[in-house]
């Protein structure tokens, strides 16, 4: 079972185990805001809800700008596992502009692409080739390449995941 803990701000910092959110709200550094319902915790001393959503009673700040590091599988889950050339199932990335060229492993530079389209650009630019992308590439913002375990999100948790407006 798992927690999703929010800062002071109820913004969402981190998923952690029952256990851990338990031991914070029993140390009084956070309260239960969702309880699990139905799975109750039996401790030597008393029956504890089971937390769902819990709030810090403090702030806790964040380092400014940081930044998701790219690699392989994130470039295929950004781009939904869709060939950005043709829109076919993606099984690899291609560099928009060749690394030959002095394209960066970057995330605006990489995309998702299936070996087919990827064979057939080669190391040759989208002017070249004549293609465009369906998406322009960006680095993800969403809050669930921020805090780790947010892709499979328990129901109790949408009200406090959704995108700041």
């Amino acid at each position: 079972m798992r927690t999703l803990v929010l800062n002071a701000g109820f913004e969402p910092l981190a998923i952690v185990s029952f256990k851990r959110a338990l031991v914070l709200v029993m140390n009084h550094k956070a309260t239960i805001v969702e309880i699990d319902a139905g799975h109750p915790v039996w401790g030597s001393s008393g029956v504890y809800d089971r937390p769902s959503v819990i709030l810090l009673t403090r702030y806790v700040r964040l380092p400014r700008g940081r930044t998701m590091p790219v690699s392989r599988r994130g470039v295929l889950r950004r781009d939904g596992h869709r060939c950005a050339y043709c829109g076919k199932n993606a099984t690899t990335i291609d560099h928009v502009q060749p690394r030959s060229r002095g394209g960066r492993d970057s995330w605006e530079n990489l995309v998702a692409c299936c070996l087919r389209c990827n064979n057939k650009k080669s190391d040759r630019t989208l002017s070249e080739m004549g293609w465009a992308l369906h998406a322009i590439p960006r680095m993800p913002h969403d809050v669930s390449w921020v805090v780790r375990g947010v892709e499979s999100a328990l129901p109790q948790w949408e009200g406090y995941l959704a995108p700041a407006a």
